[in-house]
């Protein structure tokens, strides 16, 4: 079943022409878009399907800065700021709060990397506590379990993934932006060389630039300008409990299970890093630069079935831009959810939590986490076609540094001083041997 997601409208007509075009609205690209029209951008936001319905509604809702990998670390800090800084500025309410994040551990080496982590972060101005086995267990006293110690970040906090981009959507709305649902990009036109329009399935859109923020599907959108983005997508599940719990963390992340307090009192829960690879043509052709990865997390990510190629988004095909594409005939990917994995979950979470015993399964959703070889996102123009933007593959990280990448977006097609270093999100690294460097955290 789809993840809870609040509604909003469309506008009423595609316009001939703008100033730059948004394709995909999850978390990073309304809020690219909602930046670039906040500097009088004429902006035109386009979605496949709805605002937010794929994997920016399905995730755990954390913003954090704790465990960051060095190169997303500023990313994260300025978003921090920039989600009380939306809200305010704009009206809408996308549940941000800093709620603060719990980590805790019993085993030496994790927390001896987490020690690291924090002696690295207190140099470049995070706040973040190490806690001792005292400090530690009384945080965690709703496990009623003792703990060698842990870490505790007190200005991270959490959003509503249900909330957050339908609310950044309608803020585009007021300042003049347009957004349009069912309405997905089938590629792009060039005029010497450089884009000079947005091709759709309601028309054509002429403009010098254009954002792709296409989540999974990214990498099978390049492919049809003739770029090659290494992408593979991991599907993992979820499930929410009701409200009754009481007098748990807001925030908790253990190696057994994870959780996050709901807008409506219930928790989110997951278990991290674990997934299934569902086999399609895009993971055998790019398995090479993958394969770092899929060792290093060999006991957590599993084999999955067909379900990726019956979705579409990671097809090898090129398609016509005078017909319909994957996009229309999968608008919105809502992959079943690994009913082994909800079982475990579930089943981690009252066994950790007794408190949770009083509440009951109430959903259970999944997604395609759109990954990269490293771990980390690529944004910034991609050289072969002068104006087109990438700004996908976050790796499941994208949706607390969505106010971060969409900034960074703005500033860089506006010329403007980039809020943070650029260079380490550059998308020609792909093009280096997939033996470098994997994400740690």
């Amino acid at each position: 079943m789809p993840a809870p997601l609040h509604h909003i409208e469309s506008s009423p007509e595609l316009p001939a022409s703008a100033d730059a075009v948004v394709i995909g609205g999850g978390i990073v690209g309304v809020f690219a878009a909602y930046y670039l029209a906040k500097r009088g951008i004429r902006v035109a936001l386009v979605e496949k399907g709805r605002v937010g319905a794929e994997q920016s509604s399905r995730n755990w809702g954390w913003c954090r800065q704790q465990n960051r990998d060095a190169r997303e670390l500023p990313m994260a800090m300025k978003s921090l700021d920039l989600w009380e800084r939306f809200a305010a500025e704009s009206g809408e309410d996308t549940g941000f709060r800093r709620c603060g994040l719990l980590y805790l551990s019993n085993d030496e080496a994790e927390l001896a990397r987490w020690a690291r982590w924090c002696d690295f972060a207190r140099t470049v101005g995070v706040t973040t506590h190490v806690l001792d086995s005292a400090g530690a267990t009384g945080r965690g006293r709703a496990t009623e379990r003792a703990w060698k110690g842990g870490v505790f970040s007190p200005t991270d906090g959490t959003a509503d993934p249900g909330k957050a981009a339908p609310a950044v959507a309608s803020a585009i709305l007021k300042l003049g932006g347009t957004v349009h649902q069912n309405c997905a990009a089938r590629g792009i036109e060039l005029e010497a060389g450089r884009l000079s329009a947005v091709v759709t399935e309601s028309g054509t859109i002429k403009t010098k630039i254009a954002v792709l923020a296409g989540g999974a599907w990214a990498s099978s959108f390049c492919r049809q300008v003739g770029i090659r983005f290494p992408q593979a997508s991991i599907r993992s599940s979820i499930l929410a409990v009701s409200p009754g719990a009481k007098d748990l963390p807001d925030a908790l992340h253990t190696a057994s299970i994870s959780f996050t307090r709901r807008t409506d009192g219930g928790y989110t829960l997951a278990i991290s890093g674990r997934g299934r690879v569902d086999v399609t043509p895009q993971q055998l052709r790019f398995a090479p630069q993958f394969l770092p990865m899929f060792l290093k997390r060999w006991r957590s990510l599993l084999p999955g079935g067909l379900e990726g190629i019956r979705s579409g988004h990671e097809t090898l095909k090129c398609w016509r831009l005078d017909g319909p594409t994957p996009m229309e005939h999968m608008r919105i990917l809502d992959p079943t959810p690994d009913p082994a994995a909800v079982k475990l979950t579930h089943s981690r979470a009252i066994e950790l939590i007794p408190e949770l015993r009083k509440t009951k399964i109430t959903a259970a959703w999944a997604g395609y986490i759109d990954s990269t070889p490293d771990g980390v996102p690529g944004l910034g123009e991609l050289e072969k076609v002068p104006g087109l933007i990438l700004a996908a593959g976050f790796s499941g990280h994208g949706f607390g540094i969505g106010p971060g990448a969409g900034h960074l977006i703005a500033d860089l097609i506006t010329g403007s001083e980039p809020m943070f270093d650029p260079k380490p999100y550059r998308p020609n690294r792909f093009s280096a041997s997939a033996w470098g460097k994997v994400a740690d955290f």
